[in-house]
C-alpha cells in the first residue's frame, strides 16, 4: 500500500519535481567538464570567462545551456515560474561607442540560422520581425540606438517578445534604497549583475540590474504579459550577441538559472575577471655607458626624422570628431583597399568627387570609398556633423555608411558595396540585361520604404533631395537601396525647414523649389513620382532628342492617359510580360506624385499603402503639372523660368560647385528654354 502512495504521489506530482532539477549554477566556465554549447565566434577563455563576440564587426557569438528545459505544463498549457541571474561585461571597441549589445533569450534552438548581426543580435532578422512563429523571449542589452526598433537610446535594456521591438524599455539604472535611481553605463567595461524573473501566477516578468552582488528591492522594468503562448514546452536557454559597423567584446563571468525558484545569486569576488592585456616580458641588457651613449644620440636622430615625417603625414583628431558615430579607418587602410585609389578601381565620379571600390581584410570586405573632392564648398566639420546624423540611419532600403577617414583635407566616407551598380544602367540606354518587372516593382517598393524611414521613422526628419535612378543602387539580390546623402536635410519633427540654396538633378526637382527654396519631403515625393514614371517606362525624366511632343515624360504620360493607352508607355524591351494592375498603380502614382501642387501629392507614408495593396488609388484627374484650373504641363516648364542654369544639360546634377547659380527672371517659351539649356534639339 504504501509503494502504490509513493508511485501516486510521483505521478501526479511528477512535473514540479521534474522541474526542481531544472537548475544549473556557473561560477566561471574554465572546467573541463562545463557544459555549455556554443556557437559563432563564442569561446571559453582558461580563466573561465566565456566570450560572446571579439572586436571583429558584423559577427555573432552565442552560449546556450545544451538540454532543452522543461516550460510548461504539457496537460494544463501553462508556463511555469523562473529566475535567472547572471553577471555580464561588455567592452566596445571605442569607449564611448558601444556595439551592438547582447541578449538573454528563451528559444526553440540554440542555432538560430535565420538571426543576422547588428542590431538583430543574432536573434531574427528583418523578414521575420513580430512572426508569432518565432517564439522567441529576450532581456536585450542594448547600446546602440537603432530608430528602426524605436530604442529609446544608446544604453538600455528591453523586454522582446517575438521582435527586436521592444515590448517596455528603461536606460540602464539601478534602484538604492532610498528609491534614487542610480544610470549604469551598460559599456563602461564593468560587471553588471542582472536578474531576470518570469511570476507565472501574475503573468509578470521583472529584469533587476547593479553594479554589485546586492540586489536592489525594485526592479528597473516590470512588464506585465503572458508566456503561454509564447514559449514552447521545451525551450533552449542562453545568450545571443552580436557586432555591427562598430564592435564590442561581450563577456558572461557566472550565470544561475531555475525552474519554479530563486535562481542563485552570484558573488563577483567568487567569479572570474575579464582576461587583461598580457603584458611582454622585457629583458635586461646589460651594456656599458659608451654604448649606451651612441644608441641613445643614433635613436634621438632616428625618433626625430621619424617624428617630422609622421606630423607631416599625420591624421590629426579633433575632440569634435570623437562624436562622429560610424567607425573611422586610417587613410593608410583605405589607400591599401583601393589600390592607391587606382584608375581601375573607379566606380564613378559625382558631385562631390570619385568613388572607388576597395576590399578590406579581416574580414574580407567590399566596399565603396567616395573620396571628397578638396574643391567641395561644403565646411569640413559641418559636413562631418551631418554624416555622423546620417550615420545613425538604419534601414535595408538605404545604403549603409559604414565610417569615415579624414586626413588634412582629404575626406572618405566608406559605404556598401552595392555589385549591380545603380538603377540607370539599368534602365536606360543600352543596359546590360532588361529587368523584369518583378524586379522592377520589388526596386520601387524597396525605395519607397527607405524613403518611408527617411521622412517617419527615423528621430529627425531626413530629406534627401536627390532621389533619382542614379542614386538607387542595387545589391547582390537586386533590392533597391537609396543612396548618395550629401545633399541631404535635417530638421525636427514639427518645424519647418528653411530656406536654403536649390539643389538636385533637373527633372527631379518640384516646381515649388525654384519659388520657396525650401526642401520639403513633399518636395522628395515629386522626385519619386518622376522615379516611378522612369522605372516603368525605361525612359529618363527628359530626353535629349524627343520630339517637342514628347519631351518631358510626365507630360507624355499624362497624354497617353487621356487618350486611354497608357500601357503604351511600359518599357517594351519587358515585351509584355508585366502584372498590368502594378503597372497601372505605378504609372498612375507617378502622375499624383508628380502635381504641381504639394499639397495634391501624397505623403511616402500614403504611397506606400498603395504599392502594397492597402489602399486604393485615386484616379488621376488633372494634369501633373496643371495648376488649380490649368491643364498641361508646360506649366512645369515655366515654373523653371525664372532660373538660370548655364547651359546644365538635361540630366545633370546641381550639386557643389553647381548649386550657387543666381536667379534672374527670363521670359522665354519652355522650349526655348530647353534649348538654351542643350536640353533640346
Amino acid at each position: 500500500m504504501a509503494h502504490f502512495l509513493i508511485l501516486l504521489f510521483l505521478t501526479f506530482f511528477s512535473v514540479p519535481v521534474s522541474c526542481q532539477m531544472d537548475e544549473f549554477v556557473y561560477t566561471g566556465f574554465g572546467d573541463p567538464n562545463t557544459n555549455i554549447s556554443l556557437n559563432g565566434v563564442a569561446m571559453i577563455y582558461n580563466n573561465g570567462v566565456f566570450q560572446l563576440t571579439n572586436e571583429t564587426r558584423r559577427l555573432i557569438g552565442r552560449a546556450f545551456y545544451p538540454s532543452p528545459i522543461h516550460f510548461k505544463n504539457s496537460t494544463y498549457g501553462s508556463v511555469f515560474s523562473f529566475s535567472t541571474c547572471f553577471v555580464f561585461s561588455i567592452h566596445p571597441e571605442y569607449p564611448k561607442l558601444g556595439g551592438h549589445g547582447l541578449a538573454f533569450t528563451i528559444a526553440p534552438s540554440k542555432e538560430l540560422k535565420s538571426g543576422l548581426p547588428s542590431q538583430y543580435l543574432g536573434l531574427l532578422n528583418s523578414k521575420d520581425m513580430g512572426n508569432f512563429s518565432n517564439h522567441i523571449f529576450a532581456v536585450e542589452f542594448d547600446t546602440v540606438q537603432d530608430f528602426e526598433f524605436d530604442d529609446i537610446n544608446d544604453n538600455h535594456v528591453g523586454i522582446d517578445v517575438n521582435s527586436l521591438t521592444s515590448n517596455k524599455s528603461a536606460a540602464a539604472a539601478y534602484l538604492g534604497d532610498n528609491s534614487a535611481e542610480n544610470s549604469l553605463n551598460l559599456k563602461g567595461s564593468k560587471p553588471i549583475v542582472a536578474w531576470i524573473e518570469y511570476d507565472s501566477a501574475m503573468n509578470f516578468v521583472n529584469v533587476t540590474l547593479s553594479p554589485s552582488s546586492s540586489k536592489p528591492r525594485t526592479p528597473l522594468l516590470s512588464f506585465e504579459v503572458d508566456l503561454s503562448p509564447i514559449l514552447q514546452e521545451s525551450m533552449y536557454v542562453g545568450f545571443s550577441a552580436s557586432t555591427g559597423l562598430l564592435a564590442s567584446s561581450h563577456y558572461i563571468l557566472g550565470w544561475s538559472f531555475k525552474m519554479n525558484g530563486e535562481a542563485k545569486s552570484l558573488e563577483l569576488d567568487s567569479l572570474p575577471s575579464v582576461p587583461g592585456l598580457t603584458k611582454k616580458k622585457h629583458t635586461s641588457l646589460i651594456v656599458s655607458l659608451p654604448i649606451v651613449g651612441v644608441v641613445f644620440i643614433l635613436t634621438s636622430i632616428l625618433i626625430a626624422v621619424l617624428t617630422i615625417r609622421k606630423i607631416k603625414n599625420a591624421e590629426v583628431i579633433e575632440a569634435w570628431e570623437l562624436e562622429i558615430v560610424p567607425h573611422r579607418y586610417k587613410y593608410q587602410q583605405l589607400k591599401q583597399a583601393t589600390r592607391g585609389f587606382k584608375g581601375s578601381e573607379l566606380l564613378g565620379v559625382g558631385g562631390f568627387g570619385r568613388v572607388y571600390k576597395g576590399t578590406l581584410p579581416n574580414p574580407k570586405t567590399e566596399v565603396a570609398v567616395k573620396r571628397i573632392s578638396p574643391e567641395s564648398k561644403q565646411g569640413i566639420r559641418e559636413f562631418m556633423s551631418e554624416i555622423s546624423s546620417i550615420g545613425r540611419l538604419r534601414h535595408r532600403n538605404l545604403v549603409q555608411l559604414l565610417g569615415w577617414c579624414r586626413r588634412g583635407g582629404d575626406l572618405l566616407l566608406v559605404y556598401d558595396f552595392m555589385p549591380n551598380g545603380s538603377l540607370d544602367k539599368f534602365l536606360f540606354d543600352e543596359p546590360k540585361c532588361v529587368l523584369s518587372w518583378e524586379q522592377r516593382f520589388k526596386i520601387i517598393k524597396g525605395v519607397a520604404s527607405g524613403l518611408l524611414y527617411l521622412h517617419e521613422g527615423y528621430e529627425q526628419i531626413v530629406i534627401h533631395r536627390d532621389v533619382k535612378a542614379s542614386n538607387v543602387l542595387l545589391d547582390g539580390e537586386m533590392n533597391g537601396r537609396l543612396g548618395d546623402f550629401g545633399l541631404a536635410k535635417l530638421y525636427d519633427h514639427g518645424s519647418n525647414p528653411g530656406t536654403t540654396r536649390i539643389v538636385g538633378t533637373l527633372g527631379y526637382l518640384a516646381p515649388e523649389l525654384s519659388r520657396t527654396g525650401r526642401a520639403t519631403t513633399s518636395s522628395d515625393v515629386y522626385a519619386f513620382g518622376t522615379l516611378l514614371l522612369e522605372v516603368a517606362c525605361g525612359r529618363r525624366p527628359i530626353e535629349n532628342k524627343a520630339g517637342p511632343e514628347d519631351l518631358v515624360l510626365a507630360d507624355y504620360v499624362w497624354n497617353k492617359w487621356k487618350e486611354g493607352r497608357i500601357l503604351d508607355m511600359v518599357d517594351e524591351r519587358m515585351e509584355g510580360d508585366f502584372d498590368h494592375n502594378e503597372v497601372l498603380i505605378v504609372l498612375k502614382l507617378g502622375l499624383i506624385c508628380s502635381s504641381n501642387e504639394p499639397l495634391a501629392r501624397p505623403s511616402m507614408r500614403h504611397v506606400v499603402s498603395y504599392l502594397e495593396g492597402e489602399a486604393e488609388i485615386q484616379e488621376v484627374v488633372k494634369a501633373p503639372g496643371a495648376g488649380a484650373d490649368e491643364g498641361g504641363f508646360e506649366d512645369y516648364l515655366h515654373s523653371y523660368a525664372s532660373s538660370s542654369f548655364d547651359k546644365i544639360s538635361s540630366h545633370t546634377q546641381l550639386a557643389s560647385g553647381d548649386v550657387d547659380r543666381s536667379f534672374a527672371s527670363i521670359s522665354t517659351s519652355p522650349l526655348t528654354f530647353l534649348h538654351s539649356m542643350g536640353g533640346a534639339s
